[in-house]
């Protein structure tokens, strides 16, 4: 497992879980917040640096190692600190893997639409950031009775956005189960084009799940 360094803005109940959840998995952590007090709920088992500080401040973001990130979870109470955060991170620094956590729902469309993922609830949304921040192994939704077939979340390489369904089934080998966007299920057509934050579900056997991972993973090549 390669070690990776995630920031994370908000140490309320999400953030603190989160932290923990990555600092286990001997990833390097950096926890903002703007009161020192909240890191009290980090322990002092914690292996990861706290910066006390506004999230969306770029001198905050940096002392946190923002311009060495992999990851940035914007995790605060507030939902417009964390969609500004957010964009910083993504717009300003480049961090690849960036993710929210809102509390109006009615709002995840749009910020959807600015290519951030999306989430909600604490132990689901640890979860879920987990995945969308260090994704390894496999991600096994569905298996059928028989454990012959099952469906698998395959995390695509930027380059697939702009594609279609239909070039990664023909490079895959694989059948696209369907897409979740905007934090809706959709059946995609062989001529749906992938889009920033798509999640792809795809039909796989045991023999060519790894196969259909590593394509995903790659960038997309024309005529591989």
């Amino acid at each position: 497992m390669r070690t990776v360094h995630i920031v994370i803005m908000g140490c309320g109940r999400l953030g603190s879980t989160l932290a923990h959840n990555l600092d286990g998995r001997g990833h390097s952590v950096a926890v903002i917040d703007q009161n020192s007090d909240a890191f009290r709920r980090l322990g002092a088992d914690f292996n990861g640096t706290t910066v006390t500080g506004i999230g969306f401040d770029r001198d905050v973001l940096r002392t946190a190692g923002i311009e060495r990130a992999d990851a940035f979870a914007a995790v605060s109470s507030g939902d417009n600190s964390n969609i500004i955060s957010a964009r910083l991170a993504r717009e300003t620094f480049g961090v690849s893997r960036v993710v929210a956590r809102i509390y109006d729902a009615r709002r995840a469309q749009v910020y959807e639409r600015l290519g951030i993922p999306t989430v909600a609830t604490i132990r689901w949304a640890a979860d879920r950031m987990v995945r969308h921040l260090v994704p390894e192994g496999r991600v096994e939704v569905f298996r059928d009775p028989t454990s012959v077939i099952s469906i698998v979340e395959v995390p695509l390489h930027r380059d697939w956005v702009g594609r279609t369904v239909k070039t990664l089934e023909e490079q895959s080998g694989a059948r696209v189960a369907y897409l979740m966007r905007f934090g809706m299920g959709t059946l995609g057509t062989p001529s749906t084009v992938l889009q920033d934050g798509d999640q792809v579900f795809m039909l796989v056997t045991d023999e060519t799940v790894q196969a259909v991972l590593d394509i995903g993973s790659l960038a997309h090549k024309e005529g591989r």
